[in-house]
């Protein structure tokens, strides 16, 4: 029986993966790496702690000899683990550069050492940075905006350098936005849904036109899990759904599968290097065989429903993020 070794699959995505490797392949061990910091919640995998093929290590990216010892017998490696929230970036960047890329040079160096089949990055499309016009493409420059996306793109040109100069067998994604259950409510679709929940305004920032396109997170699994089998080592594929939707739209929509109003949402400052738009070009990956099943309009309606079902699990999270909120928003001003 084959291990894969998921790192910060205690996180958003990463606990959707797991779970998603467990209930496809039976004959298939997963062995958990995470920090358990603040976006790493292990009651996002409560329901399968006491599953046999399932193995849980409390550890930092970070820490050599920790994730050596963990990769041994792994045959796989999916890189999730990283600080993602481009406020608090903005604020805490050295914490960013430590996590997205020297722990991600720690993961590589132990892949060469024990020899993995196979190491897939996690990346992000934000290490294109922002476009007026037309769609990324994989060899499209890289121009990140904030200290996260700088960070994610310093990883990637780490694993690719592996590639080149040790034959590392790597393989890097790029999904664009993603939402669905269990994400952390400090990004824009949970916390808005939350918000209009218990009916608190939602912060929209600068004039709500800000495009990013959004994918529901159980299609971007499907799209790991083959380029985990298909994909060509030493390759980038961008993941997108092809549904580009407007910040305010977005906030439209939330309220609207609420039943709640319009002026619940509530301009306030722009955050510092504010991407306009993301897009990418996602032809590469398609051309695997490889397309979402889920439109914008029925996921967005699962999410909404499943945060509705689980107030008690996001209530204790929104409560620890508070105390940055409010920091961040002296600092710059981001009320009105």
């Amino acid at each position: 029986m084959k291990k894969v070794l998921v790192t910060g699959g205690l996180g958003f995505i990463g606990s959707n993966f797991v779970r998603f490797l467990l209930k496809k392949y039976p004959d298939l061990e997963v062995v958990n790496y995470d920090l358990e910091t603040y976006c790493g919640n292990p009651e996002n995998l409560k329901d399968i702690e006491k599953e046999p093929r399932y193995h849980f290590v409390r550890g930092n990216i970070c820490d050599k000899a920790t994730v050596e010892k963990t990769t041994k017998g792994c045959s796989f490696l999916f890189n999730f683990a990283a600080q993602t929230h481009v406020d608090r970036s903005i604020l805490k960047a050295d914490e960013f550069i430590h996590t997205n890329v020297t722990g991600t040079v720690t993961l590589l160096e132990a892949a060469k050492r024990v020899g993995l089949e196979k190491f897939i990055q996690i990346s992000t499309d934000e290490v294109y940075g922002s476009t007026e016009k037309g769609s990324f493409s994989e060899e499209s420059p890289l121009d990140p905006s904030s200290p996260y996306s700088a960070s994610k793109a310093s990883a990637d040109l780490l694993v690719l350098a592996y590639f080149k100069t040790y034959g590392l067998p790597v393989v890097i994604t790029r999904c664009t936005n993603n939402y669905g259950p269990y994400q952390y409510p400090e990004k824009l679709v949970p916390l808005f849904i939350t918000h209009a929940i218990e009916g608190r305004t939602l912060p929209l920032y600068g004039d709500g036109l800000n495009v990013r396109e959004w994918i529901y997170v159980s299609d971007h699994c499907e799209a790991l899990d083959l380029v985990w089998k298909k994909g060509k080592e030493g390759e980038v594929y961008n993941i997108g759904s092809g549904e580009e939707i407007v910040n305010k739209e977005m906030s439209l929509a939330i309220l609207k599968e609420l039943g709640k109003p319009s002026t619940l949402i509530e301009y306030v400052k722009d955050r510092p290097g504010h991407d306009r738009r993301y897009s990418v070009n996602s032809k590469k990956i398609r051309f695997l065989g490889w397309t979402p099943h889920y439109s914008f309009k029925e996921a967005l309606h699962e999410t909404v429903l499943w945060y509705q079902g689980h107030e008690a699990w996001w209530k204790r999270l929104k409560e620890r993020k508070k105390e940055f909120q409010e920091y961040y928003d002296v600092q710059y001003g981001v009320k009105e």
